[in-house]
């Protein structure tokens, strides 16, 4: 049996504040894993071991769509393996009616869509990876415009080298700090009528544009449509362990394409507090606050009619990364959409690829910043409408009771893992959950040391260059 510890990355650290060898045996369960997609009608004969892999996170596809996932042991027999796979089918959550109804829809009927791409050029490769995966996208009408958001360019720039060769590509200068100024920016220049976000760490798939822009023509009274988010890869113990974590970035990761709107039936004082998601038939398969919303949609893989984008103000500058708010620009976004009555669409057939963090270190920075930006977040929209304030408030018993669950299920492992074995024992280290609690409180004053931050950097540089 090959040595898994072999194939650990040296540069992990073996101390987070768990005891040094609970660390090291998380280490050693978190081995790198294949990523593999399998048509729903294709043979498993390639789902074996090799040098590297004894494990593979499989993605299960209908038409090119991925329609459900598992983690599969890669050393276990065939047969073992084909019954988990056929019974994976059989819970799959996209249909095949959607599916088809989704891609006929006629090029000629499709929505003009600028893609607005933030960077501040320090991911050289992965930025190149974006680049490369927006050159060839299936669809009859699309701009993409790279918004370079560094303050200062240094002498050795890399940025001209990846324009190189890309007259395709438009990009926008925003020395001011900021996601959302970078994202702004982008929407300023734009001349979609939809406007789609991504990454600079993403790699977007061929008919992503496609099933964006159909679910905007099939779904008129949609304002935003987000799509399915997957990893890249999933060689680092920090990579596994954000899987295992934050699996789907807002939580447990879901296939069904639904239509999220807000509850009528919620008391008048706290309209809007509440959500429905519909799926493709109608049918009702979940209620939930609004502020959970992050589970149907985050910045990497978002698009917006243009009108709808307007009406909310855009993305606040006081949010995101590059602020001292660090995160939560774009829940804020999808929660005024929602907040102001029009519905959101999720549509996992339009999905892209994330590379997450590879080191521990840079694990724990981000999660500790998703808490914190979480409650900016919060603050931001209580200052934008007061009737948040009770809002929260009215729903602060529930969040508790799942935040509780949350804790359970994260610091055991209990979500997502279907062998028993599993049952009870720790997937990742305590310490990344309690890096994000620990972000949490600081949040609200965070956001307005960020609105200070803005205004003063604002005065500086009061506009796109």
């Amino acid at each position: 049996m090959r040595r898994r510890a072999q194939r650990r990355r040296a540069s992990e650290p073996l101390d987070d504040g768990d005891a040094s060898a609970s660390f090291a045996a998380l280490v050693e369960r978190a081995g790198p894993a294949r990523i593999e997609f399998v048509d729903v009608e294709q043979a498993i004969a390639k789902l074996e071991p090799d040098d590297k892999y004894e494990s593979a996170l499989v993605v299960l596809c209908q038409s090119g769509v991925p329609v459900s996932s598992m983690t599969v042991d890669l050393l276990a027999d065939t047969g073992e393996k084909a019954v988990r796979i056929r019974a994976l089918a059989g819970i799959s959550g996209a249909s095949e009616s959607h599916i088809r109804e989704l891609f006929s829809v006629d090029g000629a009927d499709l929505p003009r869509i600028s893609v607005v791409i933030p960077s501040i050029v320090s991911r050289v490769e992965e930025l190149e990876i974006c680049l490369k995966s927006m050159r060839d996208l299936d669809y009859p009408d699309y701009e993409v415009i790279l918004v370079d958001n560094r303050r200062e360019i240094p002498a050795l720039d890399p940025l001209p080298g990846l324009i190189k060769g890309r007259p395709w590509m438009r990009v926008v200068r925003e020395s001011r700090p900021g996601i959302s100024a970078a994202r702004n920016a982008g929407v300023a220049n734009a001349s979609g009528d939809v406007i789609a976000f991504t990454d600079d760490d993403v790699r977007v798939d061929r008919r992503w544009l496609r099933a964006l822009g159909a679910r905007f023509v099939l779904n008129p009274a949609l304002g935003v449509v987000t799509g399915l988010i997957l990893p890249a890869e999933l060689e680092s113990p920090a990579q596994v362990w954000f899987e295992r974590y934050y699996g789907g970035f807002g939580g447990e990761r879901s296939f069904e394409s639904v239509t999220v709107e807000v509850d009528p039936s919620s008391q008048p004082i706290l309209r809007g507090s509440r959500l429905l998601a519909r799926n493709a038939a109608g049918v009702l398969t979940r209620r939930f606050s609004i502020y959970g919303v992050g589970a149907f949609g985050a910045g990497a893989n978002m698009a917006f009619r243009r009108k709808t984008l307007a009406s909310i103000g855009g993305f606040d500058f006081a949010l995101g990364v590059g602020t001292p708010a660090r995160g939560g620009e774009d829940l804020a976004a999808l929660i005024n959409v929602l907040w102001k009555g029009e519905q959101l669409g999720y549509e996992p057939a339009a999905f892209v690829l994330h590379r997450h963090r590879q080191e521990y270190h840079e694990l724990l920075a981000q999660l500790n910043a998703y808490g914190l930006g979480f409650t900016a977040m919060l603050t931001s929209l209580m200052r934008r409408d007061p009737r948040h304030v009770l809002s929260i408030l009215a729903q602060i018993p529930v969040a508790l009771k799942g935040l509780t669950a949350t804790a359970r299920e994260r610091v055991l492992g209990a979500r997502g893992e279907t062998s028993s074995s599993t049952s009870g024992v720790a997937l990742y280290p305590k310490s990344l959950y309690r890096s994000e609690l620990m972000g949490a409180p600081r949040g609200p004053l965070a956001y307005f040391r960020s609105r200070k931050f803005w205004r003063d950097v604002s005065s500086i540089s009061p506009s796109s260059k």
